[in-house]
Parts: C-alpha cells; sequence; structure tokens
C-alpha cells in the first residue's frame, strides 16, 4: 500500500489526520478518534523514509536533512491536497498528514455564528482565529476570506506556511504565498505585502514579536489582517500578542491593540449528533468596555462577562454560550454540551431555566 493509497482509504473513512510511525500500521484520526487503518501493514524505516522522501522537492530535502523536521503541503491527483509534517524520533523518521478539503466551505455550511459574515466584511483592523492545534482555525479563516472573496472586489494576500486552503477567484483576486517557497519567512512577506497593495491580508500564525509588529502596522494603516493564535480564549490571546513585547513597550502596545483589533475567535471542536465535528466559537468584538479592558490589564478579568452579556446587542458570545446554542439547535447532544463547557454546573441550571438569558 503507496502513500497515496493510504490517503485514498483514510479520506474515504473520513479520517483529518494520518500519523505514520515505524513499526506500526497508519494511524488515522476520524471525529477526533485514533485508529488504525484497516488492513495496512506495519511501516519499517525504509518504507517510510522512502515514501517522505517521494513527496519532498530536492529543496525540502536538503532543508529536512538539515533540521530535522519539515513543515509542507502535498496533492494527490483527483484526491486533494494534504498539510504535511515530517519529524525525527528516536532516530527514525516519522509523518502526519493533515487533510484539506478540495472545497472552502462558507460558514453557513460550517455552522459558524452568522456574526462571522459581519466581522469579514471590516475594512480594517486585526481580526484573531484562536485556539487548540486542530481545532478548525484554518477552516474558519478560508471561509472568512471566501465570503470576501463572493462579495466584494478585494485583493487579498494570505501568507502560510505551507498553504492549505487554496482559493479560486471570485470577485476578488487572491494571492498566497507559501513560507520557504515564495518568501524566505512570516515577516518578510508581510512587510512586502504592504507594497503589494493588498485589502485584506491572512497571516497563516502570528508567530514572533516582528510578525505581530508588521501586522499592527498593517492593521493601523488602513488593511484587514486576520491569524491565528494557538490560545484558548480572548483575554489569553490579548495576553500573548502583549507578552511578545518587553514589559517597558506593553501597555504603548495595549493602546495600539485596542485601536485596531476587531475581533478574537476562539473555538473548539465539539461531537454532533451526527458523530462528525462542529466548531463552537467564542465570539469577542471590540465594543463597548471591552476597549477600556484591553488597554488596563487589571481589568482583563471583566472581558468574559461583556462578552456574554453582549450577546443580544453585539451578537458577542462566551464559548458556554456557543455550545449551549449548539445544543438548542439540536446539533450536539446534552451529554456532549455538559462535558464541552467550562462551567458544566451553570449551563445544567441554565437548561433548567434558571439563570440570566441566554436566547
Amino acid at each position: 500500500m503507496d502513500l497515496p493509497e493510504i490517503c485514498r482509504v483514510a479520506v474515504r473513512r473520513g479520517a483529518s489526520d494520518i500519523h505514520m510511525k515505524v513499526g506500526l500500521p497508519p494511524m488515522v484520526r476520524v471525529h477526533g478518534t485514533l485508529m488504525p487503518l484497516p488492513s495496512a501493514p506495519r511501516m519499517t524505516q525504509e518504507i517510510l523514509g522512502k515514501m517522505a522522501w517521494s513527496i519532498m522537492s530536492q529543496t525540502q530535502r536538503d532543508r529536512f536533512k538539515a533540521d530535522n523536521e519539515l513543515d509542507m503541503a502535498w496533492e494527490v491527483q483527483g484526491l486533494g491536497r494534504f498539510r504535511v509534517n515530517v519529524f525525527r524520533q528516536r532516530r527514525q523518521i516519522g509523518m502526519v498528514l493533515r487533510t484539506i478539503p478540495s472545497d472552502v466551505k462558507t460558514i453557513d455550511e460550517l455552522q459558524l455564528p452568522l456574526i462571522l459574515k459581519t466581522v469579514a466584511m471590516e475594512p480594517r483592523g486585526l481580526i484573531l482565529v484562536t485556539g487548540a492545534t486542530g481545532s478548525g482555525k484554518s477552516t474558519t479563516l478560508a471561509s472568512m476570506i471566501e465570503e470576501v472573496n463572493r462579495t466584494v472586489a478585494h485583493h487579498i494576500l494570505t501568507i502560510e506556511d505551507p498553504i492549505e486552503f487554496t482559493f479560486r477567484d471570485r470577485r476578488s483576486v487572491i494571492n498566497q504565498r507559501e513560507i520557504g517557497v515564495d518568501s524566505k519567512d512570516f515577516a518578510a512577506a508581510l512587510r512586502s505585502a504592504l507594497r503589494q497593495d493588498p485589502d485584506v491580508i491572512l497571516v497563516g500564525e502570528l508567530r514572533d514579536k516582528e510578525t505581530v509588529e508588521i501586522a499592527l502596522q498593517a492593521a493601523e494603516t488602513g488593511h484587514l489582517v486576520l491569524g491565528t493564535l494557538h490560545t484558548i480564549d480572548a483575554p489569553e490571546s490579548i495576553n500573548r500578542l502583549i507578552g511578545f513585547f518587553e514589559p517597558h513597550h506593553q501597555q504603548q502596545i495595549r493602546f495600539q491593540l485596542a485601536s485596531v483589533l476587531q475581533a478574537v475567535l476562539s473555538q473548539r471542536l465539539v461531537k454532533t449528533k451526527s458523530g462528525g465535528r462542529v466548531a463552537a466559537v467564542e465570539v469577542m468584538l471590540n465594543v463597548g468596555a471591552i476597549t477600556e479592558c484591553i488597554v488596563d490589564p487589571a481589568r482583563g478579568r471583566e472581558i468574559h462577562d461583556h462578552m456574554a452579556k453582549g450577546h443580544k446587542s453585539y451578537g458577542t458570545q462566551t464559548f458556554d454560550q456557543a455550545v449551549y446554542r449548539l445544543l438548542k439547535a439540536s446539533v450536539i447532544e446534552e451529554a456532549e454540551a455538559l462535558k464541552s463547557v467550562n462551567n458544566p454546573d451553570e449551563l445544567a441550571l441554565r437548561l433548567r431555566g434558571i439563570g440570566d438569558d441566554w436566547e
């Protein structure tokens, strides 16, 4: 069984990820559960090494030899694209492939909060999509880019490592740049982006101080910038961005962030009644008292309360409110909702009609 065949079988079974390790058969993650691929043989070092080598270009092989790890994208003809990470563990090669759907799903198809359509159409500012690895951040970002693409005539520029979803130009013109292939690094690509007349810039990940500085500058100068962070909620996301900077510079960054931040969308995947998974999205919009909470570090703990209270006025919601709405829409089971929320006791009370109105 060669690598393309492994990928075909995995995709047919609905796998989101494929894990390849010497001594084990290919393992696939289906709806969050890791399991062996049926009838697949155990991988040997020779077979797995040849598989990894066969999908790399010479430049990528050289990078892997130098770094012992490599991020790349790979396409199986007639099947789709995969995000691939090749690495070494215990002196042996390992590989993890993530399936990338060939079609970019819309906000409606993903059952995301409709407020994301409004957020995606902001003329300028910074939008953060956050969550743990594998929580669907890239899928949500792609749906927002597609919303812009279908709605207005903009120049959209994406900077990714590697390119995941590929877009077809609709009303907008979309250019996609891959780190290590089309540009040296995120900071260089983002700096160059400011001279390429973009309306919207998607940054794969805000991973260092320099990238954050340029992203804030781009947002200040009239561009809409979308980026990701590996954080679990809005307050942590704000603190993570500010934490990139020296203590004496942080208050200035707070003022800057308060002026350009449009939204923080933090998500986790929960199991649906049908056996799939759906994103429960916490939505923080920079409205009302939220701006003051960004500026004043002592008020950061108030952000969740303002999000909860702003669901009718602004369309904000906490993660627990998002799960509650999925439950009320009969997308998920009550047991899954109680298992997923941050405060199951509070949710149980609300299901009995006790507590503030979340409808």
